[in-house]
């Protein structure tokens, strides 16, 4: 299958499933389906991270990849009197997209349900372009009290309703590319490295609970203790509104961070490959940590030598999240190429 074709898959095949932070199990089938044939071998850990590895040539050395998995979402509080449930959120949702939203609650069975309000004031908010008070918001499953209590409690997980598609132009439309298209970069980086030698062993990960604390990457990388590190998330993108402030475009390649939080000659190497290869890219200057999972892998043991290479994404922490599929392709493609092309020795590399 080409790249571009896996792309699509994996996107298609992950976005469509419910996978939020702590929950994030029913991704299992589906992740195994699409790294069995890519993989030397696949296994996952207690707290759920799901490793595929790509054995090298001599295998002395590991270099770990790292894309989160999980996503955002809902966690029931209570039920009301009314049969309506109140919740909290998980992880950094955009409260103003939640209005009318469709989504599931996830208890003894699913049951879908719609994210309604306080008419006057939540409608007041929303047009002020203020963030929304959440404690105006319930979910209206259709159901009393007395029968919605014998199937869903407290603590259940809720997730957005959002079936993937395309628009226009190259680009895909979905809940959760926050991170399933890190995903999808993990299994065309595999998937090129299958025709390209490479020294080194690799460590694909799909990293649980980064968007509670970056859990998955913290016992990930304490348990590889990986030679050299590059973890692949997203970026904002520019949109109507952002055009002043952010720089990084969407269909113009994947964004290579430079900062504290990077090796510099990770960095430099990264962008060496991206112009020796032709493919497109983007520098994203940082000046403090990045809020990714490589955050916590650069501080893991002794420290790690670790890279972050960003898929563009507009309208982040939503059920629309947008991407290019040509950016994620070349960002995998960015990826093997890197690997395919390191030395024997890391140190050659890694000694500024």
């Amino acid at each position: 299958m080409n790249s571009y074709d896996l792309a699509k898959k994996v996107i298609f095949s992950l976005s469509d499933e419910a996978g939020v932070s702590g929950y994030e199990h029913p991704l299992f089938p589906a992740l195994q389906g699409i790294f069995t044939s890519l993989a030397s071998e696949t296994r996952r850990d207690f707290i759920g991270n799901f490793y595929a590895v790509k054995k090298g040539l001599d295998g002395k050395s590991g270099i770990m990849l790292a894309a989160h998995m999980d996503e955002i979402g809902l966690i029931l509080t209570h039920i009301d009197d009314r049969g309506f449930f109140h919740f909290s959120a998980v992880g950094g949702i955009d409260d103003r997209t939640l209005l009318y939203q469709e989504v599931i609650v996830h208890g003894q069975e699913d049951i879908r349900g719609i994210i309604c309000s306080v008419p006057s004031r939540v409608h007041q908010e929303v047009q002020s372009k203020k963030s929304i008070d959440m404690t105006q918001l319930v979910i209206d499953v259709g159901y009393p009290r007395e029968t919605v209590m014998n199937l869903v409690k407290p603590g259940d997980i809720i997730s957005l309703i959002r079936k993937p598609f395309s628009i226009l132009n190259d680009k895909i439309v979905a809940k959760a590319l926050d991170d399933r298209a890190g995903i999808a970069v993990l299994a065309i980086c595999l998937n090129e490295l299958g025709r390209l030698s490479h020294r080194h062993n690799v460590y694909a990960v799909a990293t649980v609970q980064e968007e509670v604390g970056l859990r998955g990457a913290i016992t990930s990388s304490d348990g590889l203790q990986p030679d050299l590190a590059v973890a692949i998330d997203v970026t904002h993108a520019q949109t109507l509104d952002t055009k002043n402030q952010v720089s990084i475009q969407l269909g113009k390649g994947p964004a290579i961070t430079v900062g504290p939080n990077i090796h510099p000659r990770i960095f430099t190497d990264l962008t060496r490959c991206a112009k020796e290869s032709r493919i497109p890219y983007q520098i994203q200057p940082i000046a403090g940590e990045t809020g990714t999972d490589a955050r916590v892998i650069q501080l893991t043991g002794y420290g790690i030598p670790t890279g972050l290479i960003s898929i563009p994404l507009r309208y982040m922490h939503t059920s629309v999240e947008t991407a290019s599929l040509q950016d994620i392709v070349d960002s995998g493609k960015l990826l093997a190429d890197f690997i395919a092309g390191l030395p024997e020795n890391l140190e050659e590399l890694l000694c500024c």
